[in-house]
């Protein structure tokens, strides 16, 4: 068994209705038995709020429910004393795009930031903190794609995100590279086709609502997440 050094920042695994999240919690636990976790907390901002509470450490780690942690990751990077009021994100491959980025990477967050994070911002990475800092290393596979409902969602949100420019520090062309991905590669992959719908729907929504903050924010409420889903499904 690793031991671990009083130094470690805690790990928070954070779950809600993801269909392989046992498996997935399980495996994390096999490799970092002092991770702990946070299920059932309806929002998001929410979630990450409850997930800072149960922690003790500066900085804590928080592995989604749906991530596949790579194998070569550690939970051993250690932050810098003027990087302790920054966002940590790293990359994650998404199985049915190859897209390789922060989408459902690890994350490493300054737990007072949390703690007090503005919860009215829909996008909550950025609304921790205003800096942030995208690490290179792979973390995990984002295996959002378990069931139609969850493709779907997944791929609505973050094209929302993307298509509205919620998120500050944006690079547009890169921005758009990952939309058109999005929105028409992998549909030959499992539930590749709700991937490719929900990010059309998300990146028309995106775009109409831009300048809607309110209105945007209702992507991290998943009941109605699913009340969008249930009006396509059976066209997808």
């Amino acid at each position: 068994m690793k031991q671990f050094k009083v130094l470690d920042y805690d790990i928070i695994y954070l779950s809600y209705d993801e269909p392989n999240a046992e498996e997935n919690y399980q495996a994390l636990l096999d490799r970092f038995p002092r991770a702990k976790r946070v299920d059932g907390v309806k929002g998001i901002h929410q979630a990450h709020i409850a997930a800072a509470k149960k922690c003790f450490t500066k900085m804590f780690w928080v592995v989604d429910g749906d991530a596949e942690l790579s194998r070569g990751f550690e939970f051993d990077y250690e932050v810098s004393e003027w990087d302790l009021e920054t966002v940590h994100v790293w990359r994650s491959i998404n199985p049915i795009n190859n897209l390789e980025y922060g989408y459902g990477g690890v994350k490493l967050l300054p737990r007072s930031l949390t703690l007090n994070m503005d919860i009215s911002i829909p996008d909550m990475t950025t609304s921790i903190s205003d800096k942030f800092k995208a690490m290179p290393e792979v973390s995990c596979i984002t295996a959002f794609n378990t069931d139609a409902l969850s493709t779907w969602r997944g791929a609505f949100r973050e094209c929302v995100k993307l298509a509205s420019k919620t998120i500050p520090g944006q690079v547009d062309e890169e921005t758009e590279q990952r939309l058109t991905t999005w929105c028409t590669v992998g549909a030959n992959n499992e539930f590749g086709k709700y991937a490719i719908h929900g990010a059309q729907v998300g990146k028309h929504f995106g775009t109409a609502h831009k300048d809607d903050k309110e209105i945007l924010y209702k992507i991290n409420d998943f009941e109605w997440l699913k009340e969008q889903y249930d009006e396509y499904k059976d066209s997808i």
